[in-house]
């Protein structure tokens, strides 16, 4: 591939997009970051990109972003575990990702690679990992970020098998690492965790993999993704505890010891839900989240390792940049 090739990549300021973009320009790429407004842009802040400011639901903007574009990184979402409407999230993204994926079609895009998620695949029972042969059932996905991406997925799949869309998938782990503005929902335990306010936890599971890996992995499906296939980018299967460990060890706390059946949380997801309507603000504790938290979700790379030549580093380093970050941005005192 032409190392001149003009790249879009859309939602570019996030945690993610803005680490596909810099591994984007570090493989000679010239960059288009699409970004929704110029607070989003400050991960962009002092690389050599052309932003474009558009939303994803706006399907005039999305076009004009396109054009011109040789491949088109499709990496905006709305990533939220609970919102005021929750079909937002899903309009959000299902919708978006039709803009997208229609306007590279007309604007005759070589390749497109979409993030998707691993929320769209079947786990296995128990601490086994889940691959990609199995996707998820839409009446078993929990809550509407996983029904969202269920959604978009099968979208960009069908749209590959009738239209000849030049599509590869990529379904991320757990990222975690710098730059996680907002930040996500494990960018959220990170930092309750490193500020001592999590002295319990449940007995769950996570993949976690460092950010830029997962963006490195975006730019190696770029360049040897098969057409329509999907691709684990993730890295350790890690348990809840062990993860808060290693956190506790980096900030010189101790590391909780309790562990919580999830029963007795169900309450206060309940309560912090309802205080949540009122005020606005996104709950740390949430239904849908001790939903998911019955199962280990755990999975495996094997795939990306071999076809894509995808490495992930060991997830602790994420971990302490994380904190590292965090502090950097005053979120951990």
């Amino acid at each position: 591939m032409s190392a001149s090739s003009t790249v879009l990549v859309t939602g570019a300021g996030g945690f993610l997009g803005s680490a596909v973009v810099r591994q984007a320009i570090a493989a000679g790429h010239r960059v288009r970051a699409m970004v929704r407004g110029s607070a989003s842009a400050a991960n962009l802040a002092g690389l050599d990109v052309e932003i474009v400011q558009a939303d994803i639901r706006d399907a005039d903007a999305v076009a004009a972003a396109v054009a011109g574009s040789r491949f088109v990184f499709h990496v905006a979402a709305d990533y939220r575990l609970w919102a005021l409407d929750p079909e937002e999230i899903v309009r959000t993204n299902v919708v978006g990702t039709r803009h997208v994926m229609e306007a590279s079609q007309r604007a005759g895009v070589e390749r497109i690679v979409y993030t998707s998620s691993v929320a769209t695949l079947a786990l296995r029972p128990g601490t086994a990992s889940a691959d990609e042969s199995v996707a998820l059932d839409e009446a078993a996905a929990i809550g509407a970020y996983k029904r969202s991406k269920v959604f978009a997925e099968r979208l960009v799949l069908e749209m590959v098998a009738r239209d000849g869309l030049p599509a590869v998938i990529v379904n991320p782990s757990t990222p975690i690492g710098p730059r996680d503005a907002r930040p996500t929902p494990t960018g959220r335990i990170i930092v309750e965790a490193a500020s001592g306010r999590m002295p319990a936890f449940l007995d769950t599971g996570l993949n976690l993999v460092h950010v830029d890996d997962v963006a490195a992995g975006h730019v190696a499906a770029l360049e040897r993704g098969r057409i329509g296939e999907r691709y684990i980018l993730g890295g350790s299967n890690v348990g809840l505890g062990e993860m808060l460990a290693v956190i506790a060890r980096f900030v010189g706390r101790r590391p909780p010891t309790i562990k919580l059946p999830r029963r007795l949380l169900y309450p206060l997801a309940h309560a912090a839900e309802a205080w949540a309507r009122r005020t606005g603000r996104e709950p740390f504790l949430t239904v849908d989240g001790l939903h998911l938290a019955r199962y280990h979700m755990f999975f495996t790379s094997a795939k990306a390792e071999r076809e894509l030549g995808y490495v992930a580093r060991p997830y602790e380093q994420g971990l302490d940049e994380a904190i590292v970050w965090f502090r950097g941005a005053g979120l951990i005192r």
